[in-house]
């Protein structure tokens, strides 16, 4: 078994620092310059997490109903992203930028015709197509940022980048305030008018930023193979597979991802099916905007459970298939890495929890925080809240809105801090102890205990922020050229934020949004799981 090393030293002896590669050259203008993806992104992400209650206002959705605004975002990464890895292989960190950079632009001005159709199936192929051209920049700009500098740092370096990420999600927010939120002199609503302003924009400076791409110098750096996974003539057993308790990890985990991509693809073809009309209606996917409501669907799940059981049936064989072939895959295959096939399933259920929390921040703020008194007259009360029908203040959908940006801060925050500690303390250790006390913090709010519990919706935010790039960095640590094709599966495994926030709606509508944090607590626990097992997994302690 090879020993993932600590550092990286050249033949003079020299040893690569945060933006200084083995070979003496500094990288640090060029990690700039990626990191300013890592804005646009987030700035999108922060736009669709406040246009969830537009539309549930607009066509009178329900919590579940309006989730297909995130499956729709979550499909396009789930879809684009193993074409999108096996282009960055052939093209290149720059070819692969400048790709998505165009595919973002293409969906941004998408919007625009989408408002003239009006109708809620093209707002969501707008988004989907947006999410298309982001995963090109996911899968190249994330593995990227690990090898610019020392393999040490990588964690520290990614979670730097991903700083950037927090400051477009404090932005997004705020501008899907103004444009989405927005009413005329009457009082009436113009968000359906305006709302493809921001997208618009984005169009055009996604344009400025692939010209700036195609013409500097992006140095295509490899990552360390560590576990020798380029020697595809190797018939080696799988390293990690030395012990038996990682025989049974590399089994378990493949099956768990198996798992996640057959529940992943039923979603995918229910509502394929039900956009034809053959199943259980997608809810408000043909309404007009706006619209005076809608009516509830009565029609049995019956193609859930056939899907479900079918889902199952898929499992269960691909678990009796893979019996006696996890200690015959070769070191090169990926798959044999437990530390990997980890870490798709860890960000499966962390970007489930994060898109669960993000979608539903608004609602969580407009309904379950206490009311205050109406002759309250704080500059935060007035611009913030609006007199109820119970006589008390209540936080607006436009006050919730900006309220998020003061959350995106928090992971702002979280991320700067958290690349401070990543550069002195295990990387998966941390992460760990993060999504533990996320775990806590859930249980916090579950419990409705008033402002606290809204205090801990805040320290969420504050915990979650580490944990994407994390994850990522420790998934692809030691698989040389191969991860770039690992990136494209992990991030393919964002598909998580599709499909849980529709469970968590469902138990919102249920239950209440305090409730419906079980969900996001649940996939916390197998987050913390992954990170205090990665030493083993990995065959690290380092």
């Amino acid at each position: 078994m090879t020993t993932p090393v600590s550092a990286t030293t050249d033949r003079s002896g020299s040893t690569s620092g945060l933006f200084t590669l083995a070979d003496g050259r500094r990288v640090g203008p060029i990690f700039a310059l990626v990191s300013s993806l890592f804005l646009l992104w987030g700035f999108c992400n922060g736009m669709i997490d406040v246009m969830d209650k537009h539309f549930q206002d607009e066509l009178h959705l329900s919590l579940a109903q309006s989730a297909w605004v995130q499956f729709a975002h979550y499909l396009g990464y789930f879809l684009m992203a193993l074409p999108a890895g096996w282009l960055a292989t052939r093209l290149g960190y720059k070819g692969g930028i400048i790709a998505g950079l165009l595919l973002v632009a293409v969906g941004g001005f998408w919007f625009i015709a989408a408002s003239h159709i009006a109708q809620f199936w093209a707002f969501l192929a707008g988004v989907s197509v947006i999410a298309a051209g982001l995963t090109f920049l996911e899968t190249v700009a994330n593995p990227y940022t690990t090898v610019l500098g020392a393999p040490h740092l990588a964690a520290s370096r990614i979670n730097l980048a991903q700083s950037c990420n927090g400051i477009g999600w404090v932005l997004g927010p705020i501008a899907g305030t103004l444009f989405f939120y927005g009413k005329d002199a009457s009082g009436a609503s113009t968000g359906s008018q305006t709302l493809w302003i921001p997208y618009a924009a984005v169009g055009v400076v996604v344009v400025v930023l692939a010209v700036v791409f195609s013409v500097v110098t992006v140095p295509d750096v490899k990552s360390p193979d560590v576990y020798h996974v380029e020697d595809e003539s190797s018939s080696e057993p799988v390293s990690a597979s030395s012990s038996p308790s990682n025989v049974g990890a590399v089994y378990v985990l493949l099956v768990g991802n198996i798992a996640v991509l057959t529940v992943s693809v039923a979603m995918i073809l229910w509502a394929i099916l039900n956009a034809f009309g053959a199943g259980p209606g997608l809810v408000g996917l043909a309404e007009k905007i706006p619209h005076p409501g809608i009516h509830a669907v009565t029609a049995e799940n019956a193609l859930a459970i056939i899907l479900g059981a079918v889902a199952g049936l898929v499992v269960v064989a691909a678990a009796v298939v893979l019996v006696g072939r996890v200690r015959r895959l070769p070191v090169h295959s990926i798959w044999s890495h437990p530390h990997f096939s980890g870490a798709t399933l860890a960000q499966f259920f962390y970007v489930a929890a994060q898109a669960g929390i993000f979608s539903f921040f608004v609602n969580y703020m407009t309904s379950q925080t206490p009311g205050i008194s109406r002759d309250a007259t704080s500059w935060l009360a007035t611009h913030f809240t609006a007199i109820g029908s119970d006589g008390m203040r209540h936080i607006t959908d436009g006050g919730a809105s900006t309220l998020m940006s003061v959350a995106f801060g928090c992971f702002l925050l979280g991320r700067f801090v958290g690349s401070l500690v990543l550069a002195f303390f295990s990387s998966a250790r941390v992460l760990g102890l993060y999504a533990l006390i996320n775990i806590f913090v859930c249980i916090l709010v579950m419990s409705h205990v008033g402002w606290l519990s809204v205090i801990g919706v805040f320290l969420s935010f504050f915990f979650m922020s580490i944990m994407f790039p994390t994850i990522f960095a420790l998934g692809i640590r030691g698989l040389g050229v191969r991860a770039k094709r690992a990136s494209a599966y992990i991030v393919m495994a964002i598909m998580g934020g599709a499909i849980l926030p529709k469970l968590m709606g469902a138990v919102g509508d249920a239950r209440g949004l305090s409730a419906a944090f079980i969900v996001p607590l649940a996939c916390f626990a197998l987050v913390s799981i992954y990170g205090f097992a990665w030493p083993r997994l990995s065959g690290s302690e380092k």
